[in-house]
């Protein structure tokens, strides 16, 4: 089984039910709103939100878990890592609070926890453990309306195209997430375009790893390159700043010394 979340924003009421569940369950505080927030809900401490879109229709945002993630490439130590069941995590003991995670992901989904004083990156982590112990993610469970259900990806992607098939008028004849950056484990049908999840931008069906991994590759090289600027300007600095004592320790000498 491949766990993925389908979500029918036809369906969704707006009840933000799901978001409830989703911090009651993952134990998240109460979180402040800051003017830096993208204003889409989700935060650190907020890993699920309900977004009011346009025509009276809700979307529900979340993590999308890529099924070949642009974050997990961009993490230079390995902590965010994608699971063999499919859910992306943050292994917050190697999490160096680096954010290019952040920058990587196409869907602006990671978080960081600006308020702590040892921050990580945090996000949502499609209930793995539940999913692990036969279990559903709490925000499927939580719907009332069934507007997002739990399941094989395969199975979804076919109940979604049902859906549209039976429905013409209803919906936009399009599975968000089914190729978009090589494939999502977390699918939309909508009657509304979905654009927004993206912000605007059209990143095609290709995986972004295939386009970053020479840019995190340079990324060793580019440390070394400015550790050994920062070490030559570092000995320029101190040789002048030396030599400059040692011409006033002269002049200051040569006052002092009695004339013949």
């Amino acid at each position: 089984m491949k766990p993925a979340i389908l979500t029918d924003t036809t369906k969704c009421t707006g009840c933000s039910e799901c978001a409830i569940a989703c911090q009651r369950v993952n134990r998240l505080e109460r979180d402040i709103p800051r003017r830096w927030d993208f204003g889409d809900g989700l935060s650190a401490e907020n890993w699920c939100s309900v977004v009011d879109a346009a025509d009276n229709t809700f979307v529900r945002k979340q993590c999308r878990h890529c099924l070949d993630p642009a974050c997990v490439d961009a993490c230079p130590v390995g902590a965010m890592h994608k699971t063999a069941a499919g859910p992306v995590l943050c292994d917050t003991s190697k999490c160096i609070g680096c954010r290019y995670c952040m920058m990587a992901c196409p869907f602006g989904i990671p978080r960081y926890e600006w308020s702590n004083v040892v921050p990580y990156v945090r996000k949502c982590v499609l209930c793995y453990d539940r999913i692990k112990a036969g279990g559903q993610p709490a925000c499927t469970e939580a719907c009332p309306a069934k507007a997002t259900i739990f399941g094989d990806r395969d199975e979804l992607l076919a109940e979604a195209h049902r859906r549209i098939r039976r429905n013409p008028g209803k919906y936009l004849d399009r599975v968000w997430g089914e190729s978009e950056v090589g494939g999502t484990s977390v699918l939309y049908i909508s009657g509304i375009d979905l654009s927004f999840l993206t912000y605007g931008e059209h990143f095609g069906k290709e995986p972004l790893p295939q386009t970053t991994t020479l840019a995190m590759e340079s990324v060793p090289f580019a440390f070394l390159g400015m550790g050994a600027a920062m070490g030559g300007l570092y000995w320029i600095i101190e040789r002048r700043n030396r030599l400059q004592a040692e011409k006033a320790a002269g002049e200051a000498k040569g006052q002092r010394e009695p004339e013949k």
